[in-house]
């Protein structure tokens, strides 16, 4: 079994109750989600690192493949219309070459220790103007900071962080198996693969204290937002 699935077969619930607790929080990141991909009808999409196809399930996802290697979670995402392709990683999977029309990471690149391997297998995948779309929690976002901080901690618990923690922060078991990459890093690979003609998306900006609050809009850009999105095309 693989270290990718053994991180999250047995959180599949955990997961998805997170995101139905925190509804408002999931709203805004749905939004940079559904505006990240755009019109999306007629195009093939693959989705690396699927999850529990939580997202999808919001849009029309009939020309959606998925990766995922998590037996639990590509379980889920099937009965939710995810074509689940293949219970994998990325790196141990095989593409075909100029297939889709967009590849995309929804949190996915934070489990991933070697960006630029996984990258280029996906920009091999896509048709010539296709798009790769990354959507993910920055390591120098004030989540990030949060996620990091429990890693180090082993706990949310802890007296200096009284008052400000979100009451609901996502689970630790998951936040702690992250890699958790910064945009910058991520944009450098990308340029590095030969991608461009770059667009950006942000939404949580407020403090992690408050986003659950009521949803955000999606703002352009990606320097104040605690989930960013990338989109660059092939």
């Amino acid at each position: 079994m693989s270290a990718q699935r053994q991180k999250f077969d047995g959180y599949a619930a955990q997961y998805d109750e997170w995101f139905m607790k925190n509804s408002n929080l999931f709203a805004s990141e749905l939004k940079l989600f559904q505006k990240a991909l755009g019109n999306i009808e007629g195009k093939r999409l693959l989705s690396v690192g699927c999850g529990s196809g939580l997202f999808e399930s919001y849009i029309d996802c009939t020309n959606v493949e998925g990766i995922e290697p998590s037996q639990d979670m590509g379980a889920i995402a099937q009965k939710r219309g995810v074509n689940v392709i293949a219970h994998s990683t990325i790196e141990d999977v095989e593409l075909p070459n100029n297939a889709y029309d967009i590849v995309y990471f929804n949190g996915s690149s934070s489990y991933i220790e070697d960006l630029k391997p996984a990258y280029a297998k996906c920009k091999r995948a896509l048709k010539e103007g296709g798009r790769l779309i990354l959507l993910d929690v920055p390591k120098e976002s004030a989540f990030g900071f949060m996620y990091l901080l429990g890693k180090s901690l082993g706990t949310y618990d802890h007296g200096y962080l009284d008052g400000a923690m979100p009451s609901l922060p996502y689970p630790l078991a998951l936040a702690a198996s992250g890699v958790w990459h910064t945009t910058e890093e991520k944009i450098d690979v990308l340029k590095e693969l030969g991608f461009a003609n770059f667009t950006y998306y942000q939404t949580l900006i407020r403090n992690p204290l408050y986003t659950n609050e009521e949803p955000e809009e999606v703002q352009e850009g990606y320097k104040s937002g605690g989930y960013v999105a990338i989109v660059a095309e092939q």
